[in-house]
């Protein structure tokens, strides 16, 4: 069963576009109306959804490296930097990791892209 990602407010239309074309499972925090609440909600959020946080927010990586220290489960982030990864590899590897990738597989745990 193919992975489905949670994008949080700092991505870019232009990726969750680009997924949805390729019919990969994309919500957004605008669209979910939660894209005003703090990084550790957010991320609860997506975990009762059963989804998998993309962001482009090096911020967002403390609260999970918080999670992994503590013992607190969440569902995954996988993290693109805004200036080092384009939008066009964000897609590209997403799909792969969507498509490839299981649940239990990224669960408690942080990727980067690029792979």
């Amino acid at each position: 069963m193919a992975l489905a990602f949670y994008m949080d407010h700092n991505v870019p239309s232009s990726i969750t576009a680009g997924l949805r074309i390729r019919g990969i499972d994309v919500i957004t925090a605008y669209e979910d109306g939660t894209h005003e609440l703090d990084d550790a909600t957010l991320l609860d959020r997506a975990s009762e959804m059963h989804r998998v946080v993309f962001t482009r927010d090096d911020d967002f990586l403390v609260e999970a490296a918080r999670r992994q220290r503590t013992g607190i489960p969440f569902h995954g982030v996988i993290y693109a930097h805004q200036l080092y990864v384009s939008i066009g590899i964000c897609v590209e590897q997403l799909e792969i990791i969507a498509e490839a990738g299981e649940l239990d597989d990224i669960l408690n745990t942080v990727l980067s892209l690029p792979l």
